[in-house]
């Protein structure tokens, strides 16, 4: 939490991410049964995703969509799509899909708070100034996300981000952790 690259952000993210792998564990493992027992192939699903300074890197989620999802439709979520498995539509309601991100907290290329890790495709076409938010390290919740969601198009929401993290502090990021399980449980801004 903080400025980018402080030493308590990164210290920050390394207790948090471990408290809450260690207590969600059981119902990470659980989920994980649940996604095998309702359709075949992986329960974890790995996706690349741009990070800071742009450079790709693997995101970590519970698979939430049927096995060959990508081959069937777009890389991104429809509002109503049929890919959904059940188990995959409550994950997303709670945010439960997210859970193994904290492994990408842990090694260093995703923060607590930070910007939306986007899909290469989309940042691909980003503007000059929209690649401003590659200074910083994208997170598992952030200014966009307690502040529309997906409701946000990629460009407001770039934009968005990019002002807030030049000048984020601890206190910021706090408010964003402690207001994100809000956000979550009204189901605000989610399709």
């Amino acid at each position: 939490m903080g400025r980018e690259g402080s030493i308590i952000k990164r210290f920050s993210d390394i207790v948090i991410s471990l408290c809450v792998l260690i207590l969600s564990s059981p119902i990470l493992l659980f989920a994980m049964m649940a996604v095998r027992f309702e359709t075949p192939g992986p329960a974890i699903f790995m996706q690349q995703r741009t990070g800071k300074n742009g450079k790709p890197f693997k995101m970590y989620k519970l698979r939430g969509m049927v096995e060959n999802a990508l081959e069937i439709g777009p890389n991104l979520t429809q509002v109503n799509d049929p890919r959904l498995t059940k188990t995959g539509k409550l994950f997303r309601r709670l945010s439960i899909d997210e859970l193994p991100q904290f492994i990408n907290v842990l090694n260093g290329t995703m923060s607590i708070v930070g910007p939306r890790p986007e899909i290469v495709e989309i940042t691909e076409t980003y503007t000059e100034e929209q690649k401003k938010v590659f200074r910083f390290k994208p997170g598992l919740t952030g200014i966009s996300q307690i502040n529309g969601r997906q409701l946000l198009t990629p460009e407001k929401r770039t934009m968005m981000e990019v002002i807030y993290y030049e000048r984020a502090t601890f206190f910021s990021d706090l408010f964003i952790i402690l207001k994100t399980p809000v956000v979550i449980l009204t189901n605000e801004g989610n399709i």
